[in-house]
Formats: C-alpha cells, structure tokens, sequence
C-alpha cells in the first residue's frame, strides 16, 4: 500500500489528468493492486482436439472431469465437432458442450498438495498445509469412507482449483 501511494499522489495533487497521465495511472494500479499477480494463473487455453477422456475442463466456469468425448468428421459445409461430457469436481453435475475441434477450451491448473487436518468442525475441515502452513477450510467430502478417516493430525492430499479446495484422500 506505501508504494501505491508514493506512485499516486504526485498524479493527484498536480490535478492535470490526461489520458497518458490517466493510462500510467491504470498500469500503475493493474502492477501494484491488480487482481491476478504471478502464480496466480487459474486456467490454460488448450485446443478441443487435443482433450482426452480422464482429462479436466472448465464448463460453465466450473472444473469437471471429461467422462465422455466424441469427435464428428468434418462435414461439406462446416469443421469438425467434438461434443464433450463431463463432471463437476465440486458439485458432481453432468454437464456437456459441443465445440469445433479447433477452438480452444479452458483447462483448470489444479495444484496437488498435500495438508494435515488441523479441526473438524460440523460445517468443515481445517487444514494446515505442510509445505507454506497456511490454514484453510475446505468442504467436507463426498465419500463416506474418506469422512470417516478425516481426525485431527491426519495427512491428506488436496486439490486446489480455481481458488476452491478439495480434499481428495488420505495419506
């Protein structure tokens, strides 16, 4: 915050704002306070024909799991088409779209960590990541097996994806 306002306030005492004074303002703040610094990258372009079965897209700015992909042949009149199937990681939806084989989707960057449960809480589950031991909530899962298994103190592997925590397994 100190150099956000060793950057601004000479701009806003001299009262003179042009566009170029305007624009350096703009990059400024997009470099100082911007909402996406480095390493925050979330997601990736990746082109339709290059996704597999198993594989993870972004579908209606949710992650899930390509459970089915069927190409079609390219036609007289129009390019080819794959129509993709898949699952939401978080909320177990079904959800499918058709797209040319030459677009590009996006691919959510999913970060594998592992993390030790910190508290159960009737709501959630803390957990102390073992590498940066920074403490998160992270929704319980849907197995059964794997609620059961979740004490203080045990060790989990984690996914984190688009900002969201998923507790995969235990350790």
């Amino acid at each position: 915050m100190p150099t956000l306002l060793n950057n601004f306030l000479p701009f806003l005492f001299k009262g003179n704002f042009n566009l170029a004074t305007l624009t350096y303002i703009w990059v400024l703040f997009k470099n100082c306070c911007g909402e996406q610094q480095a390493g925050d990258n979330v997601s990736k372009p990746v082109d339709v024909g290059s996704l597999r079965e198993g594989g993870y897209i972004i579908v209606d700015g949710e992650p899930c799991r390509i459970v089915e992909i069927t190409k079609s042949k390219p036609g007289k009149h129009g390019s080819a088409k794959a129509r993709i199937v898949a699952i939401g990681v978080f909320d177990g939806v079904k959800r499918s779209i058709v797209k040319p084989v030459d677009a590009t989707a996006e691919v959510p960057i999913i970060e594998k960590r592992s993390g030790q449960v910190f508290a159960v809480t009737p709501s959630s589950v803390q957990i102390m990541d073992l590498e940066t031991y920074e403490y998160l909530d992270a929704p319980f899962p849907e197995e059964e097996d794997l609620k059961v298994k979740l004490t203080p103190g045990v060790e989990i592997e984690y996914w984190r994806i688009l900002g969201k925590v998923k507790i995969v397994r235990t350790k």
